[in-house]
């Protein structure tokens, strides 16, 4: 087997010593040309792809493992010649990412029991159950579920127009549909 091909899980660093580390080789669909696919070290940690000859001109393999959490490089010494080992964050930082992206994806429990409320009462009750932990997030989700607009203001002033466009809300609920 060439070993200039690089293997999944191998880290990589550009010019400017950016790592990135292997997910596999792939051929183009197409024109069957051996691609690489790999994720960025930093940055976003975003996945991107490159032609085999292209990604091997542009990257330097790098000597590492990963332990723990842990990416641990190794560099010689100029002056002694020693291998020296060092510690970098990158796969703990790319884990950070994803359970704050994780967290951010879910929804907020408050929000998921508006979006349960049967009737405007309910609905109006879980808003007003939030008086004190109320954010502008939750605001802009209530009034998007809702149809309606809360101009930007400060987070009481809108937590009061949307009580209020609650209720007017309700009070043309229960005769809405009536002959």
């Amino acid at each position: 087997m060439d070993r200039t091909i690089p293997r999944p899980g191998e880290m990589y660093a550009d010019q400017e010593g950016e790592l990135c580390q292997i997910l596999c080789v792939a051929d183009d669909f197409d024109t069957r040309e051996k691609m690489v696919v790999y994720q960025a070290l930093y940055g976003s940690f975003e996945c991107l792809v490159r032609p085999i000859g292209i990604f091997m001109r542009k990257m330097q393999p790098k000597t590492s493992a990963v332990s723990k959490g842990v990416l641990k490089e190794t560099k010689t010494d100029s002056a002694s010649g020693r291998t020296v080992g060092t510690t970098g964050i990158f796969p703990r930082r790319q884990e950070q990412k994803r359970e704050q992206k994780t967290q951010e994806e879910q929804a907020n429990p408050a929000l998921l029991e508006f979006l349960d409320a049967d009737t405007l009462e309910e609905k109006y009750q879980v808003i007003k159950s939030l008086q004190h932990s109320i954010t502008d997030r939750l605001i802009d989700d209530f009034a998007v579920t809702l149809d309606l607009v809360i101009p930007d203001g400060r987070v009481d002033d809108r937590y009061q127009q949307l009580l209020s466009s609650v209720r007017t809300m309700q009070k043309f609920e229960t005769t809405r549909f009536r002959r």
